[in-house]
C-alpha cells in the first residue's frame, strides 16, 4: 500500500508538473506569440524580396564589396598561409595598415558569433533586410506600439529606398550601422521609461553591435538624435519631478554604452591612432587657400562634395523630382516611350539625374504615406519628444544641404567636435525621426453621408484612457450615392 501510494504521488506530481509547464507555455505563447510570428514574417519577407536569387545561390554584384575583396586579397592569402592576421598591406596605395580595410580582432570573435545568431544565420543580403525589419520593430515596441502596428512600421521603415541603394552599392558597414541603431535607441528609451534591466541589456548589446559595424560616421550622426531625445526625457522629468529617475536612467545608459564600447576598444583605438596620420588628422602644411582647411579634419570642399540640394529635399516625398539615379536617360522606360528613336545615341549620353550632387545611385525617398503620418503626428502627438524629434529632423535635413547652406555647415565644422572628420554630408538626411513621429495611437472613423462629402473624425487614444476628437470634412466622396458607413481602426 505504501509503495502504491508512492507511485500515485509520483504520477500526481508528474501531472502537476506537466500542467504547470503547459500553463507556462500557453502564457508565454499568449505574451510573445505575436512577436515570434513577427520575426517569422520578417524572415519570409526578407527571403521573398531576393527570390529567386536567394534560392539559387546567386551573388549580388556590389561595387564597393567587389573592390574590397580585391584590396584584401593579399591579407586573405597571408591568413590562409600562416593562420595569423596581418596588420599591413602592400596592395593599397604605397602600403598602409589594415585597421580599416580588415578590422578583425580576436577580442570580438565572440561578439561576431552573437551577431550571427541575431541575424538567425540567414544568407548574405537576406539578413540585411531582416536586420532592418527586426531592429525597427524592437524600437517601436519600446515605444509601446501595438505589435501589429509595429510590424507595419518596420516594413515601411525597412523598405525606404536608401537602404536598398546602399546594399546594391556594397556599403555593408553602413547597412549594419543603420540596422543596429534603432534597437540601440530602443534600449535608451526603455531605460528612461523605468525598465532599467532591459534598457541596459539592449543598450549594451546593440552599442557593441553598432561599434563593431565600424561605420563611425553613421553612429556619430545618430548621436544627434539621441542627444535631442535625452533632452526631451529631461524636460519630461522636470515636469513630472522625476529627476532622480532620470539620473538613474542616464547612469544605466552610460554604463551600458561603456560596456559596448569597451568590447570594441581594440578597433576604436587603432582607428583613432591611424586617423591622426591620415587626411582626417591635423595638417602640418598651410595651403594657399587656407580658408578651405579645417583645424583638424578634412577640407571643407571634400566634406561637402556630396551635399543634398535644397530643392532636392523634395525627394523625401517625390522620388524622381531631380531625375532619379545617375544613369543614362535611355534607361528610363517611361521617357523612352515618347522618345524619338533617331536620337537614341544622344539619350545614352544624357544622364537623367540633374541634381546638385556629383552623382547618385538613387534618391532618399521616404514615401508620401509616411510624410502624411509625420505631418499628422505633429498635430496629434503631445509632449517634449515630439519637439525633440522634429528639431532633430530639421537639423539633419539642413546639415545634409552641406555646401548649399554653408553658414550652418561651417559652424558645425569649426565648433562641433569630430564633425570635420566625415565626408558626404548628404547621408545625414536621417529618416528615423520622421518614422518615430507617427501618432502613437489613433482611430480613424469615416462616415459617408452622401456622394459629395465625407466627414472624418480622428480620435487620438491617450495613455490615460481618454480620447481627443478632431473632426474635419473632405469633399468628393468616392462612395456610392446612397448613404454608407465605414470604419477603419488603427490602435496603438
Amino acid at each position: 500500500m505504501v509503495a502504491q501510494a508512492g507511485v500515485n504521488g509520483k504520477v500526481l506530481l508528474s501531472l502537476r508538473l506537466n500542467l504547470n509547464i503547459k500553463q507556462l507555455f500557453m502564457e508565454a505563447l499568449k505574451k510573445y506569440g505575436l512577436d515570434v510570428a513577427a520575426i517569422v514574417l520578417f524572415v519570409l519577407i526578407s527571403f521573398a524580396y531576393f527570390v529567386p536569387a536567394s534560392l539559387e545561390g546567386r551573388i549580388l554584384f556590389q561595387h564597393d564589396a567587389s573592390a574590397g575583396k580585391g584590396l584584401g586579397h593579399e591579407q586573405t592569402e597571408y591568413y590562409e598561409r600562416t593562420g595569423e592576421r596581418t596588420r599591413w598591406t602592400n596592395s593599397v596605395f604605397g602600403g598602409m595598415p589594415t585597421y580599416q580595410t580588415a578590422p578583425s580582432y580576436k577580442s570580438t570573435d565572440t561578439l561576431s558569433k552573437v551577431m550571427n545568431a541575431y541575424h538567425l544565420w540567414l544568407p548574405e543580403n537576406v539578413w540585411y533586410v531582416f536586420a532592418y525589419l527586426l531592429g525597427f520593430y524592437i524600437l517601436l515596441r519600446a515605444f509601446d506600439f501595438r505589435k501589429e502596428l509595429a510590424v507595419l512600421g518596420s516594413v515601411i521603415w525597412a523598405f525606404s529606398s536608401y537602404f536598398f541603394i546602399i546594399i546594391a552599392a556594397g556599403h555593408i558597414w553602413k547597412v549594419m550601422a543603420l540596422a543596429y541603431l534603432p534597437p540601440m535607441i530602443a534600449g535608451i528609451v526603455l531605460s528612461y521609461r523605468g525598465k532599467y534591466l532591459w534598457g541596459f541589456i539592449l543598450t549594451a548589446l546593440f552599442t557593441a553591435f553598432e561599434v563593431k559595424a565600424n561605420h563611425v560616421q553613421m553612429t556619430y550622426y545618430y548621436l544627434f538624435i539621441i542627444f535631442f531625445m535625452v533632452i526631451a526625457f529631461l524636460v519630461q522629468a522636470v515636469k513630472d519631478k522625476q529627476l532622480a529617475r532620470f539620473g538613474k536612467a542616464t547612469a544605466v545608459c552610460i554604463a551600458a554604452a561603456a560596456i559596448g564600447i569597451c568590447i570594441n576598444l581594440s578597433n576604436l583605438y587603432h582607428t583613432w591612432e591611424y586617423s591622426q596620420e591620415s587626411m582626417r588628422g591635423k595638417s602640418e602644411l598651410v595651403k594657399p587657400n587656407s580658408a578651405n582647411q579645417t583645424n583638424s579634419g578634412l577640407e571643407r570642399d571634400y566634406i561637402t562634395q556630396w551635399s543634398y540640394g535644397i530643392g532636392e529635399t523634395w525627394t523625401l516625398l517625390i522620388p524622381n523630382v531631380k531625375g532619379g539615379a545617375s544613369v543614362p536617360l535611355s534607361m528610363n522606360e517611361t521617357a523612352m516611350k515618347k522618345a524619338d528613336p533617331q536620337f537614341m545615341e544622344i539619350y545614352q549620353q544624357i544622364g537623367q539625374y540633374w541634381g546638385e550632387q556629383p552623382g547618385t545611385s538613387g534618391p532618399v525617398y521616404v514615401g508620401a504615406f509616411v510624410m502624411m503620418l509625420f505631418i499628422l503626428g505633429l498635430f496629434i502627438v503631445k509632449g517634449p519628444m515630439k519637439w525633440a524629434l522634429l528639431a532633430a529632423t530639421i537639423l539633419s535635413v539642413m546639415l545634409s544641404w552641406g555646401k548649399n547652406f554653408m553658414p550652418l555647415t561651417n559652424f558645425f565644422i569649426d565648433y562641433v567636435p569630430m564633425y570635420a572628420k566625415f565626408r558626404t554630408v548628404a547621408s545625414i538626411a536621417i529618416k528615423i525621426c520622421i518614422c518615430q513621429l507617427w501618432p502613437h495611437g489613433w482611430v480613424l472613423l469615416v462616415v459617408c453621408t452622401d456622394a459629395n462629402s465625407v466627414l472624418l473624425r480622428l480620435y487620438f487614444h491617450c495613455r490615460d484612457g481618454s480620447y481627443e476628437e478632431y473632426p474635419f470634412r473632405v469633399s468628393r466622396c468616392a462612395a456610392d450615392k446612397s448613404s454608407c458607413h465605414a470604419a477603419s481602426y488603427l490602435h496603438n
